[in-house]
């Protein structure tokens, strides 16, 4: 495990069930993929006009360690900056609609990182779209253009949501990949 602000090549996220606020866990985790220990604590805030997560360093909400917000009010082609506690930009994402229509697909950017991630199954996705089975694993794989992966998040198969998180790419900002791994489940319907 490492600090917020370097690189932190596996950890788990797991959705905590609320009326009001999604919120989220950010374990790190041990080789096996177990939890060991809480890296961050998210929460979403429901029906407001701009989408906006932000997290925290534990889940009493006291110190805000980063964030990811929509550039636009309910613009479905607008992207999402990734800032520090302080506001400063440290990531970008955006969802490409277009491309996402079969298979749903983003676009990530960091210093020194672009990636594309998209659904690893196309059976999955169209399963997804056309009929009720939420409960389907999915699996986002961002590759850059080289073709390595960046960052491989997958739902487990599970009662709630909970996605194993691997990064390997070892220039990828934790605060970013976790940003990223938690859009993927907040604005999945989108």
């Amino acid at each position: 495990m490492t600090n917020a602000h370097g690189h932190v090549p596996a950890f788990q996220v797991k959705q905590k069930i609320n009326m009001m606020v999604n919120r989220y866990e950010i374990n790190a985790v041990d080789p096996s993929g177990a939890p060991t220990g809480l890296l961050a604590f998210a929460e979403q805030k429901r029906m407001a006009m701009k989408e906006q997560v932000t997290f925290f360093t534990d889940a009493g909400r006291t110190t805000p360690l980063f964030g990811f917000k929509a550039r636009k009010v309910m613009d479905l082609g607008s992207g999402y900056d990734i800032t520090d506690a302080s506001g400063t930009p440290i990531g970008y994402f955006k969802k490409d609609f277009g491309a996402s229509l079969m298979r749903s697909t983003f676009h990530l950017e960091s210093a020194g990182v672009q990636a594309t991630g998209q659904e690893r199954n196309q059976l999955v996705a169209v399963l997804r779209r056309f009929t009720d089975l939420s409960f389907l694993p999915v699996h986002f794989d961002f590759v850059d253009s080289a073709g390595a992966t960046v960052l491989a998040v997958q739902r487990e198969f599970s009662v709630g949501d909970k996605y194993q998180v691997n990064v390997p790419n070892p220039h990828l900002d934790f605060r970013v990949a976790a940003a990223m791994a938690v859009a993927l489940d907040a604005l999945m319907a989108r």
